[in-house]
C-alpha cells in the first residue's frame, strides 16, 4: 500500500491539485474520539497547526481556496476547500478556532445533539456551541440526535434521529441548521430521502474523494484527516494523491 501511495503521490506532484470541493473531515483535537478503537481519529493541537500552515501554504501559492463548508462545487478548474468536524468535541473551540481565525479560514461543526445537549464530556456544552456559532465563518450542522448508524434505523427511528437533532440544534442556536454529516458515513438512498425530508439542503458522507459538478448536494464526499497524517501526507491528500483510496474502501471513516 506504501508504495502505491508514493506512486500517486509523485503523479500528483506532476499534475498538480485537482479542481473541485474538497471537504477536509476532522474530528477532535488532542480528546478522545467516540468509538476510536485504533486511535487514530484525534489530531495533536500541533499537528492540526501545521496542517492548517500547509493549506494556507497553499492558497499563497494559488494553488486552492479556503470556502465554507455550504459552498457548492466549483465549476472552474480551482481547487477549493472546506473543513469539518464531526462529533463536536469541545476542543473544536477552544484549539481549532484560533487556529483557524489566525488564518482566516471558515469550518463546520456536525454536533451529536443529544451529547451536546446533557453536556457530555469531552463534548461542547450548549453556551459552548453557542459561542462557536457566533464566530465569523462557522457553520453548525447536524450529526444525528444520539450517533447511530442511520442506516440501521427502522423508519421511525430514522425520522427522529433527523428531526430532533435538527430542531434541538436550532432551538439552541436560534437559527437554521440545514447542513447534516450522516454518522459513520452510513446513508443509502433510504436516509437521503428522509434527510431531504426533515429539512436538509447539504449532506456529507465519508465517502473518500472530491466533489465535482454534476454531484448529489445530500451526498457530498469528504476527505478524512487522520492523527498520523504528518504535514506530508496532508499534502498529498489536499492534492488528490489520496484519492484512489476510495476504491479500497469507498466508506472510509468513522464519524
Amino acid at each position: 500500500m506504501r508504495a502505491i501511495a508514493e506512486t500517486a503521490a509523485l503523479a500528483g506532484a506532476l499534475r498538480g491539485p485537482r479542481a473541485g470541493l474538497r471537504v477536509l473531515m476532522y474530528h477532535a483535537l488532542g480528546s478522545p474520539v467516540l468509538g476510536d478503537a485504533r486511535g487514530i481519529f484525534s489530531a495533536a493541537p500541533a499537528l492540526f497547526e501545521a496542517h492548517m500552515a500547509a493549506l494556507a501554504q497553499a492558497v499563497r501559492g494559488g494553488n486552492a481556496r479556503v470556502t465554507e463548508v455550504s459552498a457548492q462545487p466549483p465549476g472552474d478548474q480551482q481547487l477549493q476547500v472546506a473543513i469539518a468536524f464531526d462529533d463536536g468535541y469541545a476542543d473544536n473551540l477552544r484549539v481549532a478556532i484560533p487556529i483557524l481565525e489566525r488564518h482566516g479560514f471558515p469550518c463546520a461543526v456536525f454536533a451529536v445533539s443529544e451529547l451536546v445537549r446533557k453536556g457530555a464530556t469531552p463534548f461542547l456544552s450548549p453556551p459552548e456551541l453557542r459561542e462557536l456559532a457566533a464566530r465569523p465563518g462557522v457553520v453548525i450542522g447536524a450529526h444525528g440526535a444520539t450517533h447511530v448508524a442511520l442506516t440501521q434505523c427502522d423508519d421511525r427511528t430514522l425520522e427522529n434521529e433527523l428531526v430532533s437533532s435538527k430542531h434541538t440544534l436550532e432551538d439552541m442556536l436560534g437559527k437554521l441548521v440545514t447542513a447534516l454529516a450522516y454518522p459513520y458515513g452510513a446513508v443509502d438512498q433510504r436516509v437521503r430521502a428522509a434527510a431531504e425530508r426533515a429539512g436538509y439542503t447539504l449532506g456529507y458522507t465519508s465517502h473518500f474523494d472530491l466533489n465535482r459538478p454534476p454531484c448529489d448536494p445530500l451526498l457530498l464526499a469528504r476527505t478524512s484527516i487522520l492523527g498520523t497524517d504528518n504535514a506530508r501526507v496532508f499534502r498529498q491528500k489536499l492534492n488528490g494523491d489520496w484519492d484512489w483510496y476510495r476504491w479500497r474502501n469507498a466508506a472510509a471513516g468513522n464519524s
